[in-house]
């Protein structure tokens, strides 16, 4: 299938740069997606981080380097791009739960870690229920945060964001100017490659405050999936979207912001909607 014959296009290319810097941009090139969409991909079909997944491979080919006395260790580590023995010490550690001069002495265990290959497989028949959307550009009202582009520096990020406008008012100050739809609280994620990413926590409203910040939305098609529950619930479905309604869909990653609308913002048993922007392939 195209899709998943990207994503393994992709992990040629890892593989080809390991010993160079590896471009995320060019990486959602190859699966023709943002940066940002490529590694939400890849940490749910994979089970783990890309950026956790390239230090695996560079220090399980680093493992092979120090085997034997040809190589030494500062040569190894400036050849997978760290540029002191310290930081390389740390991460080659983290893998294999030996110092790099262990590695050196014949008969030391470490880990192998070898390339993933991407392929689709039947999950079981627990239904999706989703709706196809076009809808206007609509103007949002609210405040940020700027993303990384290591996607998983934002868990700790938003959250926190999320529970400073809860404590300090801002939240009910939204809510009160919310009028025009969607109508709930809004997490917009602006991640394409064109823009600088940010997060906003925001609502759609037709009224100007000067102390909160302004976006519009960009008319867009999008798939719209509702759900209930805690925040596990919600990434738990951006999970099954992405591992098992995309791949299938005749749909791709469109360039809009990705959109969450907290109906009921009670976080114990919030009612939502994540909407993902598409295009037909």
């Amino acid at each position: 299938m195209e899709w998943v014959e990207r994503l393994n296009d992709a992990i040629c290319y890892i593989e080809e740069h390991l010993t160079d810097k590896i471009d995320y941009e060019q990486l959602g090139r190859i699966a023709c997606c943002s940066s940002y969409h490529f590694q939400r991909m890849f940490t749910y079909m994979a089970g783990i981080p890309l950026s956790e997944y390239i230090r695996r491979r560079r220090m399980s080919l680093a493992a092979v380097d120090l085997q034997g006395k040809s190589m030494k260790i500062l040569d190894v580590a400036g050849r997978y791009g760290y540029n002191s023995p310290t930081s390389f010490n740390r991460a080659f550690q983290s893998v294999h739960g030996v110092a790099p001069s262990a590695v050196k002495s014949e008969g030391t265990p470490v880990k192998s870690f070898p390339p993933l290959t991407f392929k689709i497989t039947v999950k079981g028949v627990e239904e999706m229920n989703y709706r196809i959307e076009t809808k206007e550009a609509f103007r949002i009202v609210g405040v940020s945060v700027p993303l990384h582009k290591d996607i998983e520096k934002n868990f700790t990020v938003i959250p926190s964001k999320w529970q400073e406008i809860s404590s300090n008012g801002t939240l009910q100050k939204l809510i009160g100017i919310m009028d025009t739809p969607p109508m709930g609280v809004l997490g917009v994620s602006i991640c394409n490659d064109a823009e600088q990413w940010r997060y906003y926590i925001a609502v759609s409203s037709s009224q100007a405050q000067e102390d909160l910040e302004e976006y519009m939305v960009p008319a867009s098609a999008w798939a719209i999936f509702s759900g209930q529950g805690t925040n596990q619930s919600i990434q738990e479905l951006e999970r099954r979207i992405v591992t098992e309604w995309l791949p299938t869909s005749g749909y791709e990653y469109g360039s809009a912001p990705d959109v969450e609308v907290y109906l009921n913002p009670d976080p114990q048993n919030a009612q939502y909607e994540v909407w993902i922007p598409v295009v037909k392939k």
